[in-house]
């Protein structure tokens, strides 16, 4: 029997999970089209509901506990829009377990914990969806996987970290310090607060770890996180 609906619950609601809300809001038609049936946001978990947000939700659609997101029998894909690996690992791990398919962009978790989270995935049959994890809104990890499917890759170059592409431009361009460009990418929103992930090679490790896995037709992420931030501080 067809599914009249498909019910997705959000984990995380500050910028990405706000984000991934506000798509699915304002694209409801389009994606009910797209898809076949209307695809529903459900259930949105955060822990702290006093912060100011763009995006209106149901009350009934609020809630602090994301393990209840998880184990609810009428939602088919949770989205991780947590960051990180200590809670969103956990969490990732328990919705596949719960025979949830799971859609995240959190390059660390992947970089890091890949390898055991696909194994889950490929024994319970699920997806496990992680395109956004490099280069955003840059089809990149799909046409690797599977438009170049045929071509032997041998080298994967480019910049991988917009952060650090605009504080190096606007230095070399400008002649201007460091400390005062990142100040100000900070402010526009290209910098996090703090920016030790970008401006540390960390983000840029995190998307080599996946690129490479995939690029290198490899089932596991082979390369270490500590071979791939070595990679990225000697690359020229």
């Amino acid at each position: 029997m067809a599914k009249e609906s498909i019910k997705v619950g959000v984990l995380g609601f500050g910028v990405v999970g706000a984000g991934v809300v506000q798509t699915f809001q304002e694209n409801a038609e389009l994606i009910r089209r797209r898809v076949g049936v209307p695809v529903i946001i459900k259930s949105v978990a955060d822990v702290d509901w006093a912060r100011p947000r763009s995006v209106e939700l149901a009350p009934d659609q609020r809630t602090d506990d994301a393990q209840a997101v998880i184990a609810d029998p009428d939602i088919d894909i949770i989205i991780e829009a947590i960051g990180g690996v200590g809670i969103a690992r956990d969490l990732v791990m328990a919705a596949l377990e719960h025979g949830k398919h799971v859609v995240t962009s959190n390059k660390e978790l992947i970089a890091r914990h890949g390898e055991e989270l696909f194994d889950v995935a490929d024994r319970k049959s699920l997806d496990l969806s992680f395109e956004g994890s490099v280069g955003g809104g840059i089809p990149i990890l799909r046409p690797l996987k599977e438009s170049l499917a045929g071509d032997r890759i041998r080298r994967i170059m480019g910049i991988v970290n917009g952060t650090t592409n605009y504080i190096l431009t606007k230095m070399t361009r400008e002649g201007r310090e460091y400390a005062e460009v990142l100040e100000e990418a900070q402010q526009r929103g290209y910098a996090e607060k703090p920016p030790t992930s970008d401006v540390e090679g960390h983000d840029a490790a995190y998307k080599i770890c996946i690129l490479a896995s995939i690029a290198f037709r490899k089932t596991s992420f082979i390369l270490s996180y500590s071979d791939c931030l070595i990679m990225n501080m000697v690359s020229p």
